[in-house]
């Protein structure tokens, strides 16, 4: 298996996102596990797989009632409240949820809008630093190459 792993943390908000090899056959616990895992939000410690269980009842809640307690998922996966606000604070910290006072709610209200609300994210991540990266530059009188 291959991994890249990038990580951008600004604000709070950490983006790691690992090439992973896709799932070969299409199915939705398997493909949310696989996200999970490019998205960093599955570590090693996670032996029970909790993060993406956690992901999915999230998920199935949102595209009913918009707004989920994160109490109705740690009732629902039979989980101690700790464990799962854990893992909520991790999706949040990666911007792909976020926390409306007690509720959690899908950035962009579904998993692709999320997707790319990261994506542009990340890029205005590099557009910063590569400002800073050309000041840089210019200080120290380095060229790029021809």
């Amino acid at each position: 298996m291959f991994i890249y792993e990038f990580c951008v943390l600004l604000c709070m908000q950490q983006i790691i996102i690992r090439q992973l090899e896709k799932p070969r056959e299409k199915d939705v616990h398997g493909d949310i596990d696989w996200m999970c895992n490019s998205f960093g939000l599955s570590s090693g410690r996670d032996i029970s797989a909790t993060a993406p269980r956690i992901f999915y009842d999230l998920l199935e809640r949102v595209a009913r009632e918009m707004r989920v307690p994160s109490e109705a998922i740690a009732e629902d996966l039979l989980l101690n409240q700790a464990i799962v606000n854990h893992h909520i604070r991790n999706f949040a910290n990666s911007g792909i949820v976020y926390r409306e006072r007690k509720l959690i709610c899908l950035r962009g209200g579904s998993v692709k809008s999320a997707v790319e609300e990261l994506r542009k994210d990340a890029n205005r991540m590099f557009d910063d630093i590569g400002v800073i990266a050309e000041e840089i530059d210019v200080m120290l009188g380095l060229k790029n190459r021809e």
